[in-house]
């Protein structure tokens, strides 16, 4: 009797041991969820973002894995991200702390609740734990092709028995397309993405590159399934919700448009470049400060142009517009001028500043509308140039 009691303590106390054991690894006590977090004010944070949601509620573990982490105070961060070479981290967060970050800016967060088995629950788990060794944990952030949104879906994928099949994207959509979508009440900043922007940009992209986004990848895991090898289907998302629902606060616009800045600085030049052609003198304060300007930004366009890694740069046609030229010819403008020497920078200039205004439409890249009276303006300081010269003569 001593010993069939003593045999069932020990049966008890395997069982009290293995069934903890079992609950951590059960269907039920692993949930994995896609989050989606709403826009916030600044550019970095301007189409929302991604994550993924661990929990286990065995082990009361309730944990943000979070690819979008990144610092300013990174060593020559502004050269870095200029260049391309910007280091993104993946970081893990508790998820009380990541839902009061979000409902303290005014982001609501949207959860999927991912449909997963049991094995391809533990596959996520390793592979998200192997991500955030310190081997591994920071990545080279791309903004189009490599970004948390990317990177959360290929760790998904990467877990799948079988393949994700997701719902046909917009035959039509271009990542400029996408970007004005959700820039479109921060006029400023879709004027600066525009400017760097090029013409492969507006080439059209499959649904799997619109992906980038993060209210796209929301729309597209909502209508997918996953496809087993035995032709057997079942749909990705197992439900949603509206897990932090706050309403954004208002941020203050800046004042002045931009289409208002450049129309005003299109009306300055005609101004400028009537009274020059009255009095029959160039004003070199205005020149100065105009040519500086445009060789500026000029300088910048060309080194996305040339040097920076950033996709789409490589390609952009404001060049013709923006270039480092007016900079460098600057002082050689002035040397020749004081010296009454003709100059056939202005003729040459003005050549192609028509050019690009007629061509504006034709060229393979949509430039923003802005542009036109900038270039327009531009154009007239040119003519101002070769009438007063004429004048002269």
């Amino acid at each position: 009797m001593k010993k069939y009691k003593l045999r069932l303590l020990v049966f008890a106390a395997v069982l009290c041991a293995w069934l903890p054991m079992r609950a951590q690894h059960s269907p039920d006590s692993i949930r994995f969820s896609l989050l989606t977090c709403a826009p916030g004010s600044e550019i970095y944070a301007l189409f929302g973002h991604t994550a993924i949601r661990y929990q286990n509620f065995s082990r009361g573990t309730d944990v943000v894995f979070n690819y979008g982490m990144f610092s300013f105070n990174t060593p020559h961060f502004v050269w870095r991200f200029v260049k391309g070479d910007t280091d993104y981290r993946l970081g893990v967060t508790p998820y009380r702390y990541f839902e009061a970050e979000y409902a303290l800016r005014g982001s609501s967060v949207w959860q999927q609740t991912l449909n997963l088995t049991e094995g391809e629950k533990l596959r996520l788990l390793a592979l998200l734990e192997d991500n955030y060794r310190p081997e591994n944990r920071v990545y080279r952030y791309n903004y189009f092709y490599d970004n948390c949104t990317t990177r959360a879906r290929d760790q998904i994928e990467k877990c799948i028995e079988g393949r994700v099949v997701y719902p046909a994207g917009s035959p039509r959509k271009t990542f400029r397309n996408i970007v004005h979508e959700f820039a479109a009440g921060s006029p400023w900043d879709e004027l600066g993405i525009d400017f760097c922007l090029g013409a492969e940009a507006d080439r059209p992209i499959d649904g799997r590159s619109q992906m980038f986004a993060p209210f796209y990848m929301k729309e597209f895991a909502s209508g997918a399934f996953i496809e087993a090898a035995d032709g057997t289907r079942r749909p990705l998302v197992a439900c949603e919700a509206k897990i932090v629902d706050v309403e954004p606060e208002p941020s203050p616009a800046f004042p002045v448009t931009p289409m208002a800045a450049a129309s005003l600085f299109l009306a300055l030049n005609v101004l400028v470049g009537w009274l020059q052609w009255k009095r029959r003198r160039i004003f070199w304060g205005w020149d100065i400060l105009l040519y500086a300007s445009q060789g500026l930004a000029g300088c910048v366009i060309a080194f996305l142009f040339f040097v920076s890694s950033h996709p789409t740069v490589g390609s952009n046609w404001l060049l013709i517009l923006f270039n480092p030229i007016p900079l460098l010819y600057l002082p050689v403008m002035v040397y020749r001028a004081r010296k009454r020497k003709k100059d056939l920078y202005h003729p040459a200039n003005m050549v192609c500043l028509t050019l690009f205004i007629v061509l504006f439409l034709l060229l393979p890249q949509k430039f923003n509308l802005t542009i036109l009276p900038l270039a327009l303006g531009l154009l007239v300081n040119a003519a101002s140039h070769v009438l007063v010269l004429k004048r002269k003569e």
